[in-house]
């Protein structure tokens, strides 16, 4: 049987819920809420009782989102663009990535050495090794400088 969310208190339970398993934006809390029936007005009202009480931070939640992709292999420019995605403000984003404290060349080359391992020795290897890398979230700047064998120089 669905939980009703006719109220403020059932709607910050269900938050709750979402928030043990997870950490969660403000607008990705607000939408799966929304998504389960709780009126715009007890989603607002819950949401801010529970910043004030430090369960909803959007801080904690960017960091721990920047260190989860980061440790899967991502780079700046698709973690970037999905926090974007999440409706999360551009500063705040940029802010978290530059306090992650991740050396992004570093990851960029580990990624690469695992997938690949060797320099490509025709363009179109060279072109399937950028498109990966590109795809993974690392800037073409970077992705030029790792195949041709320049990034240890950064």
């Amino acid at each position: 049987m669905p939980v009703v969310l006719d109220s403020t208190a059932a709607v910050r339970r269900a938050a709750m819920d979402l928030l043990a398993r997870r950490e969660h934006g403000r607008v990705e809390l607000s939408r799966k809420l929304r998504q389960r029936g709780a009126q715009s007005e007890h989603i607002e009202a819950a949401l801010d009782r529970l910043a004030e009480e430090g369960l909803l931070s959007e801080a904690r939640y960017l960091e721990s989102y920047v260190r989860s992709r980061c440790n899967a292999g991502y780079g700046p420019l698709r973690i970037r663009e999905e926090l974007a995605q999440r409706g999360l403000p551009r500063e705040a984003i940029e802010a978290a990535l530059r306090q992650s404290g991740f050396d992004w060349n570093e990851q960029l080359r580990e990624i690469w050495q695992r997938r690949f391992g060797e320099l490509p020795q025709d363009p179109r290897e060279r072109a399937r090794q950028g498109r990966f890398l590109a795809y993974r979230g690392y800037s073409p700047a970077a992705i030029g400088r790792l195949l041709s064998g320049h990034l240890a120089d950064d």
